[in-house]
């Protein structure tokens, strides 16, 4: 049962079962237990920053979890009811030794789990961390253990502000720029970070759809990436004339942009327009982004005087890819944004202030300033059933032998006039295919004729 809570980046499942309490206190003591693995002989005990979000279950769930973590010898810092990036900050703010949200993101509401990460807020997945706690967990199951380790609870919320505001424009706070903004909160963090950071800046006229995040009910899935859950906050820009909408994932670690027609920005041409804000301060920098994103972003890069990077699929790679390159700022098409003044980790709240900012410095409609990115047209993402993964990605190797493949995340074929990238999932028998050509012709014959080279065809 304990082993099926753990995935790839992190521990999710349905609570009670099989995520239930006495699970989450077996995890804190597998977390625990690694946290002192990592600090070695050390006297001074770990250090562990714990937060947890607005799901019904998630007191209980961080409460057993704080205590597993104590019956190792950790000391807890609790910081409250927090966005998942709020984290990453207390660890680098305090000097913790790791820190642990308890979220399940955007998952429905019977979902729960544990986002956790060492010192510096380096993520811990199961390349890093993740097994050797579930094997520390699995061990400690049903053992009595008292707590030894020390509790305090923090309130960091003003350091917080400070630090976010540093990509916010001054003259938003004494009311000399003005922006109107739809955002929705989706029923989770957002409904709690939001109004915490932003409430009180004179320069921000806002429109607050689906703030309310304690009773456990989403109003539409917590999910920005499903297009059906960003049409709330289109129609509100267009109803209220805003000049943007933002919604925001479960967390907060998440958000997707739409325009002041209610447009839908992807996060690959949000990339290419805010990629120039940090080359025109640091010439030459490295700007990485996932090997799923338009084309465009690469020529943006290169067009503003910067060096494209690309990186595997997933927080954990993209964090560890820009700390490599010491790059400014990465986007991912997932929505999430990451900083090198933020540790080289995401935050939804520096990519609102950030949009926010390059807007209205701008001073032009953000469907303008996107347009030029869209110079070619995205398949977006197709799931195929198929019992053999690498028969099939053979297939597509195979079928285009004059083209440049690469193998850095599931297989990329490039050709003159267009370009694919297949990736296998990691939790179901799916490949994924993402397809880029010059018109909507070239990309629906490609697809066709990749699509009978893979598989079943999935619409979800």
């Amino acid at each position: 049962m304990l082993a099926s809570v753990f995935k790839a980046y992190d521990v999710r499942a349905v609570h009670p079962e099989p995520l239930s309490v006495d699970v989450a206190r077996s995890i804190g003591m597998g977390a625990g237990a690694f946290f002192r693995e990592q600090v070695g002989d050390r006297a001074k005990p770990p250090r562990i920053a714990v937060g947890y979000d607005m799901r019904l279950s998630s007191p209980s769930l961080v409460a057993a979890l704080e205590e597993g973590l104590r019956t190792r010898g950790c000391d807890v810092v609790q910081v409250g009811l927090v966005d998942t990036p709020f984290i990453a900050f207390a660890v680098n703010h305090l000097e913790c030794d790791g820190g642990i949200q308890t979220t399940a993101s955007h998952n429905p509401a019977q979902y729960n789990g544990f986002k956790m990460c060492s010192a510096h807020a380096k993520p811990i997945g199961e390349s890093t961390g993740l097994l050797r706690i579930r094997e520390l967990a699995e061990a400690a199951q049903g053992e009595a253990a008292d707590p030894v380790g020390a509790r305090e609870e923090i309130d960091l919320w003003d350091a917080y502000r400070e630090h976010v505001f540093r990509f916010l424009d001054p003259g938003f706070l004494d009311g000399t720029k003005q922006i109107k903004v739809a955002v929705d909160a989706s029923n989770g963090m957002a409904g709690t970070m939001v109004p915490r950071l932003f409430d009180g800046v004179e320069g921000i006229e806002m429109v607050r759809l689906n703030f309310e995040n304690d009773t456990g009910v989403f109003v539409h899935e917590p999910n920005p990436l499903v297009e059906a859950n960003l049409q709330p906050v289109r129609d509100a820009v267009v109803a209220e004339g805003a000049d943007l909408g933002i919604c925001f994932d479960g967390d907060a670690d998440r958000c997707m942009v739409v325009d002041e027609r209610g447009g839908i920005i992807g996060c690959d041409l949000l990339t290419a327009w805010l990629c120039g804000r940090f080359l025109e301060r640091e010439p030459g920098a490295s700007i990485v982004y996932d090997l799923r994103s338009s084309h465009c972003v690469q020529d943006a890069v290169r067009a503003a005087g910067g060096t494209p990077v690309r990186s595997r699929v997933g927080h954990v790679f993209m964090k560890q890819v820009l700390a490599e390159h010491q790059g400014p700022f990465a986007g991912e098409l997932s929505g999430h944004f990451y900083f090198r003044d933020n540790w080289y980790a995401d935050s939804g709240a520096m990519a609102f202030a950030l949009v926010l900012s390059e807007l209205v410095a701008a001073g032009r409609p953000l469907s303008e300033l996107i347009t030029p990115h869209r110079s070619r047209v995205q398949s977006g993402e197709i799931n195929f059933e198929v019992d053999d993964k690498p028969a099939a990605m053979e297939r597509l190797r195979a079928a285009y032998p004059e083209a440049e493949v690469d193998e850095l995340d599931g297989v990329t074929v490039v050709l003159p006039d267009w370009w694919c990238n297949v990736r296998a999932s990691n939790t179901e028998p799916l490949l994924r295919l993402n397809l880029e050509g010059p018109d909507s012709a070239t990309v629906d014959a490609r697809v066709e004729e990749v699509s009978s080279l893979l598989g079943t065809r999935v619409d979800h």
